[in-house]
């Protein structure tokens, strides 16, 4: 599979590459809706340091140079970031899964689904077979979107992965497969972060 671009817009919303810089803005973001997040992320459950920004920033970093996460701040139209998404290499071969979350604030206004479209097009672009998104059972909001963009729901399976308060240890797998193409390889091995 080739690299996804760094940055991708659908003329509404923009996901650009997290930069270094954006520590501070990433920390208050996240802790403007930690009530909102702390439900289904477990980054979220005991507050959100600059330093754990930072850190994130760093892994991200680390991990697109790697080829194995691949992480996007999502741009409002007004230039605000509103949340975070990216694809993941980790459901197997020739798969990548599609995460998301969005601040409190920005929510029911279509952008997850935005974003989330945005990625199962860039990840069919660089030559996936399969993009999967994987959320807690009782996410329904999250659950939603896949349902929009025309995944099908494969089945429910208990997690490995830490949740947050509200996660209930299953979760829900969705996948999409390339056009003209066949979802080879291995089912998802655990937990996404997707968030509504």
């Amino acid at each position: 599979m080739q690299i996804p671009a760094e940055t991708l817009s659908d003329g509404v919303i923009l996901l650009r590459r997290w930069w270094a810089g954006d520590a501070e803005l990433l920390h208050r973001l996240v802790n403007e809706s930690l009530d909102h997040l702390a439900p289904w992320m477990p980054w979220a459950v005991d507050g959100y340091t600059e330093r754990d920004a930072r850190e994130f920033l760093t892994l991200t970093r680390e991990s697109w140079l790697a080829a194995e996460t691949f992480d996007y701040a999502i741009v409002a139209p007004d230039g605000a970031v509103a949340g975070s998404c990216g694809l993941m290499a980790r459901i197997g071969r020739g798969g990548l899964e599609v995460g998301y979350w969005l601040a409190k604030v920005y929510t029911g206004r279509g952008w997850a689904t935005r974003a989330a479209r945005l990625l199962t097009d860039e990840a069919f672009r660089v030559g996936a077979n399969r993009v999967e998104i994987v959320h807690d059972v009782a996410n329904h909001r999250s659950g939603a979107v896949p349902a929009r963009l025309g995944f099908t729901r494969l089945d429910e399976r208990p997690t490995r992965l830490p949740g947050g308060t509200a996660a209930t240890g299953r979760v829900a797998v969705w996948r999409k497969t390339a056009p003209g193409g066949s979802s080879l390889g291995g089912a998802s091995r655990g937990a996404g972060w997707v968030w509504g």
